[in-house]
């Protein structure tokens, strides 16, 4: 049984951590592979479920020491059927890598049951092809048919809300918050933006919040910004009602382009003070942000750094 999908606890605006970049993390810092960079494989072996478990089991400790909620972030990013024949695997396949996901990350959340913070369940939901290079405009109602059939799967599971992060078109985004209302799932949307602050089909940021909402008469529970460094998107922040939509955080830890990111062999880390810094310096500005994790490059090291002084800054304050 879902424990928060009808009410969610981030609105309760106290801290709320999430992971990092798992699939960067696990491949470069620890010599994993990852099958198609579909981190749902992981679970087939008991080496890969256990290397996902010791990384969530990292992040997870860190909240209940800090006394901080915590997002618990499924593997399914991938595990829809887009990319079944990359993945070699049927539909009903997929299917049921979605159920096993969010029954593995429940299991990780009753382990850690006894913390008084909440811990929500977020199945992750991928754009349909390339999250950079998009390969067509896609149609709210074909969005909608596309990543229903995914929301369908998640609802039959104890999942509390859905993130559709890495997302790159508008009308995409509008598709998967109508398919959510259908399946009753809560939808937050995720946002990745190039180096000038805009979306990879150059539509603006606040345009694109702007028409999601009026697309689904403020149907997102929030909106948040993926997979770019602070520096590629802090510039377009303003006081304005579509930024006050935006409550979370996950930022990639390198500042290099999308393009850059895609053709390196090594992982460029940042600097993990810096990064921390800089995530404070936004919740200044922007007192509302609440939730809080890293992206490609960040790791346990960034996220800690994050989390200790953005809890310091409350207990002062305080």
């Amino acid at each position: 049984m879902s424990l928060y999908r009808n009410q969610l606890p981030q609105f309760s605006q106290e801290l709320f951590l999430a992971d990092a970049g798992i699939e960067t993390d696990l491949i470069f810092n620890h010599g994993i592979a990852i099958r198609e960079f579909a981190a749902h494989t992981l679970l087939e072996t008991d080496s890969g479920r256990k290397a996902v478990a010791s990384y969530f089991r990292g992040f997870l400790a860190l909240a209940q020491q800090l006394g901080t909620g915590f997002i618990l972030d499924s593997q399914t990013w991938k595990a829809h059927l887009h990319w079944a024949k990359d993945l070699a695997c049927s539909e009903a396949e997929l299917r049921q890598a979605n159920h096993d996901s969010i029954a593995f990350i429940a299991n990780l959340r009753q382990e850690f049951s006894s913390r008084s913070k909440a811990i929500v369940l977020n199945g992750l939901i991928g754009p349909r092809g390339d999250a950079y290079a998009p390969e067509h405009q896609a149609a709210i109602e074909e969005a909608e048919a596309y990543h229903g059939r995914q929301l369908e799967w998640l609802a039959e599971t104890e999942v509390d809300m859905v993130t559709a992060t890495t997302f790159t078109q508008s009308e995409e985004a509008a598709g998967v918050i109508r398919a959510g209302k259908r399946v009753g799932l809560p939808v937050v949307v995720s946002f990745t933006v190039e180096t000038d602050g805009r979306l990879p089909g150059g539509q603006p940021l606040a345009e694109a919040i702007e028409q999601v909402d009026q697309e689904t008469d403020q149907g997102a529970a929030y909106f948040m910004v993926n997979c770019a460094h602070p520096d590629h998107f802090q510039h377009v922040l303003q006081e304005e009602a579509w930024a006050q939509r935006i409550r979370g955080l996950r930022c990639n830890a390198s500042r290099k382009s999308h393009a850059e990111l895609d053709q390196s062999e090594s992982l460029d880390d940042g600097n993990p003070v810096e990064f921390a810094e800089q995530y404070v310096a936004l919740r200044s500005r922007m007192p509302w942000l609440n939730v809080f994790g890293g992206c490609c490059g960040s790791d346990l090291r960034h996220v800690s750094q994050v989390a200790r002084r953005l809890t310091a800054q409350e207990s002062a304050a305080n």
